[in-house]
């Protein structure tokens, strides 16, 4: 595990991330903050791409907690069987969907801890949500931020609640709000697991990373 950077250090790395890609989105498509729920707790152990690919129709037709229920399981289970684990998540959307109409009047609440209780809502997609939807400073930590955040020395932990609380507590907050933004596709397209693209980065003079590649 690297050092935690400095606040100078940790300053021009989000700058240098800022100046790159100034407002970064998320890449799970949705229409409201419900399909943004539903597309996140879908995307557990898939890619956004495979996700997105079937959320398409499914969104087309049941963009409200109602119109899902109306739907039924079934129906669900139909337009998400290309992603993984989909009928344990048919069952998390239909669970959720549900409890959405019964207890918030359809609407998505807007608390962690309420969005934690919804079947197949954790911490992570409760902060994805917080953040792209409310523009929260919320810190979803995911597989890539936690490999960058150890081996570069922007957020290290030993867990995935010691990296978000890295986060919180060390990236100036002026840059809090797209941190975990920049961080996943910094992860995703640069950073990568095996054979990091070291002569494409744009922070490689401040990673701690001592197996850097060309």
């Amino acid at each position: 595990m690297a050092r935690q950077l400095d606040y100078h250090t940790m300053r021009e790395v989000f700058t240098r991330f800022q100046a790159a890609e100034p407002e970064p989105k998320g890449e799970l498509e949705h229409v409201n903050a419900y399909t943004l729920v539903v597309a996140v707790a879908l995307s557990a152990q898939a890619t956004d791409a495979g996700v997105n690919k079937a959320t398409r129709g499914l969104f087309a037709v049941a963009d409200t907690p109602q119109k899902m229920l109306d739907l039924g399981e079934d129906g669900v289970i139909e337009h998400i069987k290309t992603i993984g684990l989909f009928r344990n998540k048919a069952k998390n959307v239909i669970k959720l969907s549900r409890i959405l109409v019964d207890q918030y009047g359809g609407e998505v609440p807007n608390s962690r801890a309420a969005l934690e209780s919804l079947p197949g809502v954790g911490r992570k997609t409760a902060n994805v949500v917080l953040n792209m939807w409310w523009g929260y400073p919320a810190q979803a930590v995911d597989t890539h931020i936690f490999r960058i955040g150890n081996r570069t020395g922007i957020c290290p932990g030993k867990d995935v609640v010691a990296v978000e609380r890295a986060i919180e507590d060390n990236v100036p907050v002026d840059f809090q709000r797209h941190a975990h933004h920049w961080l996943i596709l910094h992860g995703r397209y640069i950073c990568v697991a095996r054979k990091p693209k070291c002569g494409a980065c744009i922070i490689r003079d401040l990673c701690q990373f001592e197996d850097k590649t060309e």
